[in-house]
């Protein structure tokens, strides 16, 4: 391939990222990671605030940056760094919503398969409806290392929406009888990008908020609190790494 880097999005070279990047969407989130989880960590992109670090974690090489919010942000900085940046595995560590009463404030939820209600899948112009999964190697290795944790954990389908405020306030229950765990806006599109590109993706989320309770936390506790999700994301790059 072709120099396609830097890009207007990415100011860096294919060096300065690790094979594995974790994106969390809140960019004072990946600062976060840097600071309390990776080794001599160094800051690679800054481009529009969208921080990106690579750094170690137990002795191996891993990268954190931003994704931004919504599936066109993470749609463009995962197609980057999967097609001209040469990283292999991105894991989504972000925050969802519940459609689940059973699913508590913190639960972890593994994205297997993510619905959505975007038209990002229309640009492959396929003779039908593609359905986005999770690379089922990452989606293995995280359950195991959940497990290892004893943290309550779902593993199944969820939404990637384009809609935080939906003028439908029946949207939700619908997704919900379809056996939809949580909703979020990133995954679908994150998954369309790996596997066009044949490569890996995983969707790792904390229930920030139950839609179907009203069980909540607030935007502090959301971006420094997380701290399980990292950890099970980064023990999983240990895994596929070795």
């Amino acid at each position: 391939m072709s120099k396609n880097y830097p890009t207007p999005h990415i100011n860096a070279t294919p060096d300065d990222f690790a094979k594995t990047v974790l994106m969390p969407g809140d960019p004072l989130r990946a600062k976060f990671i840097a600071e309390n989880f990776l080794e001599n960590a160094r800051l690679v992109n800054n481009v529009r605030g969208i921080h990106g670090y690579t750094g170690s974690y137990k002795g191996v090489p891993v990268s954190v940056m931003a994704s931004g919010m919504g599936m066109p942000s993470m749609g463009i900085y995962s197609y980057e760094l999967f097609n001209f940046f040469d990283v292999d595995n991105i894991i989504r560590i972000g925050s969802a919503g519940a459609l689940d009463e059973i699913i508590r404030v913190r639960d972890i939820v593994l994205g297997m398969g993510a619905c959505t209600n975007s038209d990002y899948q229309s640009q492959y112009n396929l003779p039908g409806t593609f359905s986005p999964v999770a690379s089922f190697e990452l989606l293995k290795t995280a359950s195991g290392e959940c497990e290892k944790k004893g943290v309550n954990t779902h593993i199944g389908n969820i939404l990637s929406s384009d809609t935080f405020y939906c003028a439908d306030n029946t949207v939700n229950e619908k997704w919900a009888k379809m056996g939809v765990l949580a909703v979020e806006m990133e995954a679908a599109a994150l998954y369309m990008n790996a596997a066009y590109a044949k490569k890996n993706a995983l969707a790792i989320c904390t229930i920030s908020d139950n839609i179907i309770t009203g069980e909540a936390l607030d935007s502090d506790a959301r971006q420094n609190s997380f701290t399980e999700m990292m950890e099970i994301a980064l023990e999983t790059t240990l895994r596929i790494t070795k």
